[in-house]
């Protein structure tokens, strides 16, 4: 590749054209505008002509420049970025064709500023939401979850499946020492490698042509995270590449899941942003469970659940259809194909496998979870997999445990009663979990602070509260499992 990266690189340095940067010229207002596609409060923050201004209002704006203005934050480049079809110029003035864009990530713990190229995005300002069938997303709502989901240990080779503008791949270049982007849009392809070189990591990144695990048939992975284009939908032909595999329903992301466990190293993680049916005669969680691996733990959490009216008009917006020619046909022809599937309603959610490491029965667990999670999840993910080690590897009554630093304890009773009517384990942190205890379970995580085996704290339990031992042991040493499992205790 040429040196334009590292130049464009360069300007955008120099011009301070930064995520923080930008925030502060646009002002709290402006900003906030500019994420409901509003213009016009940056526009009046933006008229002083400065680099960085001039550079917020050509790309994130979308507002043409004039040519001289353009020069100064552009240094020897408009000519460049025009013939690479960045920019373009026309008589005094010089106008963005794709959208240039300052991420801020602290993926791994370290803080870095990254810049993404993409398509510019559509519907500014009320105008044209239509997009082509190549469209090439940007930093999304989708994307940034994925980002927040995705563990960042340091890893060897990690795996970017479907890759779109590259912004996982930028990610995961943190922390990788080697990274491999796939995608079947020849422009995602482009402008993937582009954004590479741009923020110079394109000696680690690798983009391949190839639909989905084609391209790495017979590689494994540490790390493999994907947001496949998993838009349920009739698949009649009518595509839009970012969005839409052309498979009917959510095969895109069933073939994924079950495809994964072959590409991933032994103990590596695969983490899918992804849509599933939910049909009217099975629980979700029955029919997801029949994909996963019997050699991969697995981590399924529902996150939100959409009607399918509501889910049909959502991506016929995205696409620019709304109030369009043939909306209602769209509509119906959708709405259709549900009813004859027997779709009741679309999951929302993330997939987290884990390749089993040894012999025994894996780790399952698929939670409907809409509630406010600390982001990012990542981490939660990580200690739910070391939960699942530390059951897997026994928890029995010469255990010592202690208590996750996080969790509290909230009672509700009436007024003056001498035991509380319930009693809950809430987690701070994380997933946030909670859980209703009796009063065994309550005294016993409050009881363990290392000190004690589990076995000696049931006793004593036992004894206070006037219950058998032998029965108490019985009772709740599975319980105690469940604790673990679900991050209410850890190992001391």
């Amino acid at each position: 590749m040429s040196d334009l990266p590292h130049r464009l690189r360069e300007a955008l340095h120099a011009a301070s054209f930064t995520y923080d940067a930008v925030a502060e010229v646009l002002g709290a207002r402006a900003h906030d505008a500019l994420a409901r596609n509003e213009t016009t409060p940056g526009v009046r923050r933006t008229a002083g002509g400065s680099p960085l201004e001039t550079l917020v209002r050509l790309f994130l704006l979308q507002r043409p420049v004039p040519a001289a203005d353009a020069a100064v934050a552009l240094p020897g480049l408009v000519d460049r970025l025009a013939a690479e079809g960045i920019l373009e110029q026309s008589v005094g003035e010089v106008a963005a064709r794709l959208d240039v864009r300052p991420y801020a990530t602290d993926a791994g713990g370290t803080a870095a500023e990254l810049w993404v190229v993409s398509d510019l995005t559509p519907g500014l300002d009320g105008g044209p939401q239509r997009v082509g069938a190549e469209h090439v997303l940007g930093i999304s709502s989708a994307s940034t979850s994925l980002a927040q989901l995705t563990l960042r240990d340091p890893v060897g080779r990690s795996l970017d499946l479907g890759t779109g503008c590259g912004v996982q791949a930028l990610h995961l270049a943190t922390h990788s020492a080697s990274v491999v982007a796939t995608d079947v849009n020849p422009r995602a392809l482009r402008i993937a490698r582009f954004n590479a070189a741009l923020n110079d990591v394109a000696d680690r990144v690798e983009v391949r042509d190839g639909s989905f695990f084609e391209p790495v048939r017979g590689e494994e992975y540490d790390l493999i995270a994907t947001n496949p284009p998993f838009v349920i939908s009739p698949a009649t032909g009518e595509r839009l590449v970012y969005r839409d595999s052309g498979l009917p329903g959510d095969r895109v992301v069933e073939d994924i899941v079950r495809a994964a466990p072959r590409h991933l190293t032994p103990g590596g993680w695969c983490q899918v942003l992804a849509n599933w049916v939910i049909t009217r005669d099975r629980p979700w969680d029955e029919r997801l469970s029949g994909w996963l691996d019997d050699g991969c733990d697995a981590l399924v959490v529902q996150r939100e659940v959409v009607d399918p009216a509501q889910y049909v008009e959502l991506w016929l917006k995205d696409a620019g259809h709304h109030g369009g020619p043939g909306y209602a046909e769209r509509y119906d022809t959708w709405l259709s194909w549900f009813d004859e599937q027997g779709v009741e309603a679309i999951g929302f959610g993330w997939v987290n496998l884990r390749r089993r490491t040894e012999a025994g029965p894996p780790a399952r667990e698929l939670i409907d979870w809409p509630y406010d999670v600390e982001q990012p999840v990542a981490p939660a993910i990580g200690a739910w997999g070391d939960a699942a080690d530390a059951v897997a590897d026994g928890i029995g009554p010469d255990a010592r445990l202690v208590v996750r630093p996080d969790v509290q304890q909230e009672t509700v009773g009436a007024p003056g009663a001498e035991d509380p009517s319930t009693v809950v384990l809430r987690q701070q942190r994380g997933l946030r979990r909670a859980r209703r205890a009796d009063t065994v379970e309550a005294a016993l995580v409050g009881a363990c602070d290392g000190d004690l085996t589990v076995g000696q704290v049931l006793d004593a339990l036992a004894v206070l509260l006037d219950r058998d031992p032998a029965e108490t042991r019985t009772t709740y040493l599975p319980v105690v499992g469940e604790l673990v499992a679900e991050g209410f205790l850890e190992p001391a």
